[in-house]
């Protein structure tokens, strides 16, 4: 519930300050806008970068839990840039990947790997 009250709030904030933001600052609202669209429409989210060992690992724990996480390879995207300081401000990382699960910040590859250990990831995964 908190998380929908975040993301609501931002959204407004974003919509409020659309017309009176300067250029550069529009395409950071828009990638802020993007990041939480696709951390709260998709069950995974996963920021990564295709050649990221790290991130493939986190990729290969979901696949090995035949689930389908939506990968954004920000090493692929004209704003990807853009994205990891919106990931920055938001989770305060800014390394990759970084990995959410129902809306829920998960956190990088190790995260991720402790999460499965732990069981926490099946139960986050389970509670959809």
């Amino acid at each position: 519930m908190q998380s929908r009250f975040i993301f609501l709030s931002l959204i407004l904030a974003l919509l409020l300050s659309a017309e009176t933001a300067p250029r550069g600052a529009k395409a950071v609202n828009s990638a802020s806008a993007f990041v939480q669209n696709a951390i709260f429409s998709n069950r995974i989210v996963i920021f990564s970068k295709s050649y990221c060992p790290y991130c493939k690992r986190a990729k290969r724990i979901f696949s090995d839990l035949h689930q389908h996480p939506y990968v954004v390879e920000l090493d692929l995207r004209d704003d990807g840039t853009e994205i990891q300081y919106v990931l920055l401000d938001l989770v305060g990382r800014h390394t990759v990947p970084q990995v959410f699960v129902n809306g829920k910040h998960i956190g990088g590859s190790d995260d991720l790997k402790d999460s499965v250990q732990s069981g926490e990831l099946q139960k986050l995964l389970g509670s959809t």
